[in-house]
């Protein structure tokens, strides 16, 4: 799906879902967008930079958004939890421990890009399967509490919009 930059700044129905999943595609694109922007330029340095030993690296962020947006598809589309074996390949994504710090590094913003790319464009193809009541479904949402599709997959993007603030922060201590 190719959005225009000025459609960009309306949340509005997208040809090609139904009105409610639509917007939520919009807010995701718009969303997307932004992170894209921020790193564009990055170079292999920049993205596995760490200001401190606690810090994550830009990279280890966008791994993170992908891991996490693979994790929802399998949680929504599939309607159930990780296998075993789902959650061996992506939770040093989702988790960002010394794994993480260990493995996340030396890959170019290509990558980074085509890994995002390709985890959005399954996402938009279920997206354009389902109606808005799918948006209503209620399941498990972690341990302990219920969520509704909508949520979950406005906690994706929300996740997103949280680590570009990091990324933001990261690329600022970079220019200090």
């Amino acid at each position: 799906m190719e959005t225009k930059e000025k459609d960009l700044y309306f949340i509005n129905e997208t040809e090609g879902y139904s009105s409610e999943i639509g917007k939520l595609v919009s807010m995701m694109e718009y969303t997307r967008y932004t992170t894209l922007k921020e790193i564009k330029e990055l170079s292999l340095e920049e993205l596995d930079y760490h200001f401190d030993g606690k810090s994550n690296s830009i990279g280890m962020l966008l791994y993170h958004l992908a891991s996490l947006e693979k994790a929802f598809q399998i949680m929504t589309f599939e309607d159930r939890e990780l296998t075993d074996k789902e959650w061996e390949e992506l939770s040093v994504g989702i988790t960002l421990s010394d794994d993480a710090k260990r493995e996340i590094k030396g890959k170019d913003i290509s990558f980074y890009v085509n890994m995002l790319s390709k985890t959005r464009e399954k996402t938009l193809y279920y997206f354009a399967k389902y109606t808005d009541e799918w948006l209503d479904k209620v399941t498990p949402f972690g341990w302990d509490y219920p969520a509704n599709n909508y949520f979950k997959w406005f906690h994706v993007f929300e996740d997103e919009l949280n680590h570009r603030g990091q990324i933001r922060m990261i690329i600022k201590r970079l220019n200090d």
